[in-house]
């Protein structure tokens, strides 16, 4: 089979299965890899070289960690030298440890349970950080603390590859232990100088040039010479593409050259994926499954509960704890390292290597499978009165409470503070918590799905709770847990979709409010003023699609389990409006001009503008109090501020299961 049929068999099989296993909930990954199985040697046979597919897919894993050292400045690393250090350096030791002295135990040599139980002890920085990626949990609390722990691995890579050759039965003729040192410490000097004087440089010339096609060779050598260099001396090649991608974190050029590596970073962890899939012995699986199938569970189920364990001891609370423990269970890429240097060592013969390989392969396949299970679980079950957080101690019950410190929470904390009202914090990021307390916010650690904390906080003396929190399945339980246990509070929430606003409509909130909508109405406004249209029909349009989506979205509300159903109403009541509305608009509007007008002219202009402006929010004001009054009159409902994603495309693209919320 040629290269280009190779290609095309390996592209085809995943356009068919990820889009499967995606729709099931199941993720991308797990669908890159059942293409490899079909298609692969132990499938239909349709691929043979699945290792040299393996190689090249691996260089997608480089791609990912330098553009996540891209995005890792130092001072940012230096804050996360505790994770790192750590829960990374006792991940790996006490996994890595116990495992081996197990084995140890059981009558393996010290060589091989070395070399197990270290290889074991790794965990897969390529299937983990695609499916945080997938999630939007990258810059996460357990998102964080799961790429501190596979940060340190990767480092841990090198010493446990020097350490091999100590255990083979006979003596290799390599370098002396201080040359290596010294090779390699030259080796990173390198990367270090190259980075911030060479490569930035070079990058300039190229920027005046003007070429593209120029700019993302160049950034694809900058990857592919610092990933060649780290593997010649004997060093991991993602740790040093990481490095260099974090030295470039400060570079004028840093998102030109992300931009440039994202497709084939995406595609060849793809390929990478499917690699794994097609190396999947199933001959060894069905000749022993039982063996291989309690190998790669025994693998889960030790790392799960010692991880658990581990963080739970470094302070982590239980449920980020979980989340962290169910992501990193598996086996990781550098384990197939391991084990095939071990093998040409002697320490393992190829019995136990294969049986090795294919356990990790199947630990990798049950993590997507896992986590889908871990997160069905953490929606359904109620945290029972589980560790004792620090006590949330509010001096004076405010009459707004705010979970969540992130953007939205703090830009909405500092509004309240310019308007004199007073408000209370909750937030379980410690890093948060430090930043809020050093801007004298009222800040407390707690968690706000909980009935208690809430309490605590003084949620049965306040009147509104604004819930801003990240993560969806967290907005979710504290609206949960706010309407069940304080009916007299006002539940206002921040939504990322349509459909997360739906969920939360479900769940009693009365006021949804979308992240983007506001700032896209902005956007509009200045769109349109850009183009010389008056400012005050503007924003008169803009009040009226307010109206508008509100009453699509809460029309909408009802039908939004059946996605079918939701799809043909949401046309129809699209067309509707979109007619009402440009009905309603006032005449044509005035032609922008085609030559810029004089400066006093344009001055002039601007005062009236200003003018407008000034009695629209007059007007708005006015309205607003109407609305207040009628809302007082009225029996309170569901009230929602519709994002611009509140659209029959919008509502179309929304099918997923489990009433298709997309993961924070």
């Amino acid at each position: 089979m040629s290269d280009l049929a190779r290609i095309v068999v390996i592209l085809t099989a995943a356009v068919i299965a990820v889009p499967i296993t995606k729709r099931i909930g199941l993720g991308s990954v797990l669908g890159f890899v059942a293409s490899g199985i079909v298609i692969g040697p132990y499938g239909f046979g349709l691929i043979h070289d699945e290792e040299a597919i393996l190689h090249l897919g691996e260089r997608g894993v480089v791609l990912l960690l330098f553009i996540i050292g891209l995005e890792m400045q130092p001072s940012r690393l230096w804050a996360l030298r505790r994770p790192v250090l750590g829960l990374g350096g006792a991940q790996v030791l006490v996994t890595g440890g116990a495992i081996m002295g197990a084995l140890s135990a059981l009558g393996y040599a010290i060589g091989t349970a070395f070399v197990v139980g270290f290889g074991l002890s790794l965990s897969s920085t390529a299937f983990v950080m695609q499916l945080l990626g997938e999630k939007g949990e990258l810059h996460s609390a357990h998102g964080r603390d799961a790429f501190a722990i596979l940060l340190l691995q990767d480092m841990a890579v090198i010493p446990m590859l020097a350490l091999l050759p100590l255990f083979a039965p006979a003596g290799d003729s390599s370098l002396p232990g201080w040359r290596d040192a010294l090779i390699a410490l030259a080796a990173i000097a390198s990367v270090v100088i190259a980075s911030r004087w060479l490569i930035p440089w070079v990058f300039r010339v190229i920027a005046y040039t003007g070429s593209h096609e120029i700019a993302t060779a160049g950034s694809l050598v900058v990857v592919g010479v610092t990933a060649l260099v780290f593997e010649q001396i004997g060093l991991s090649m993602t740790l040093g593409a990481f490095l260099a991608g974090m030295l470039l974190a400060d570079s004028e050029f840093r998102h030109e050259i992300q931009a440039n590596i994202e497709p084939f970073k995406g595609l060849l962890l793809g390929l990478f994926f499917a690699a794994i899939g097609m190396n999947a012995n199933l001959t060894l699986l069905s000749a022993n499954p039982l063996r291989v199938l309690l190998i790669a569970a025994g693998l889960v189920a030790i790392k799960l509960l010692l991880l658990f364990v581990i963080m739970r001891l470094f302070g982590v609370s239980r449920r980020p704890a979980a989340h962290v423990a169910v992501l990193l269970a598996q086996g990781g890429e550098f384990a197939y390292v391991m084990f095939a240097t071990a093998a040409s060592y002697g320490l393992l013969d190829r019995g136990q290597k294969d049986e090795l390989v294919m356990a990790v392969t199947v630990s990798m396949v049950m993590t997507p499978l896992l986590l889908g299970l871990y997160e069905w679980l953490a929606r359904h079950i109620k945290p029972a009165a589980e560790r004792k957080l620090r006590p949330v101690e509010v001096p004076t019950p405010t009459p707004v409470l705010i979970a969540g410190y992130g953007t939205f929470g703090r830009t909405l904390a500092r509004f309240l503070r310019l308007r004199g009202i007073p408000f209370t914090v909750l937030e379980t990021d410690m890093s948060l918590i430090e930043l809020g307390r050093s801007f004298q916010h009222p800040i407390y650690f707690g968690d706000a799905a909980r009935a208690d904390v809430l309490r605590a906080a003084g949620a049965g003396e306040a009147k509104v709770l604004v819930v801003t929190m990240e993560n969806i399945d967290s907005t979710l339980l504290a609206v949960e847990a706010a309407r069940m246990h304080f009916p007299q509070l006002r539940v206002l929430a921040r939504s990322r979709d349509v459909m997360h606003s739906f969920a939360l409509m479900d769940r009693g909130a009365e006021v949804v409010s979308t992240d983007t909508y506001l700032s896209a109405l902005e956007m509009g406004e200045q769109v349109a003023v850009a183009l010389g249209e008056p400012l005050r029909p503007v924003r008169a349009d803009l009040r009226r699609m307010r109206r508008l989506d509100l009453e699509l979205l809460q029309r909408l509300h009802g039908e939004h389990h059946d996605v079918e159903q939701l799809h043909s109403i949401a046309r129809r009541l699209l067309e509707e409006m979109e007619a009402g509305f440009r009905s309603a608009s006032k005449a044509p509007r005035p032609a922008p001009p085609a030559t810029p007008k004089p400066e006093a002219e344009a001055e002039a202009e601007a005062e009236a503008e200003a003018e407008a402006e000034a009695e629209a929010e007059a007007e708005a004001e006015a309205e607003a109090e109407a609305e207040a009054e009628a809302e007082k009159a009225a029996p309170a409902g569901p009230e929602v501020k519709a994002d611009d994603d509140a659209t029959a495309g919008d509502a179309a693209s929304a099918r997923r299961p489990g009433g298709g919320l997309k993961p924070d």
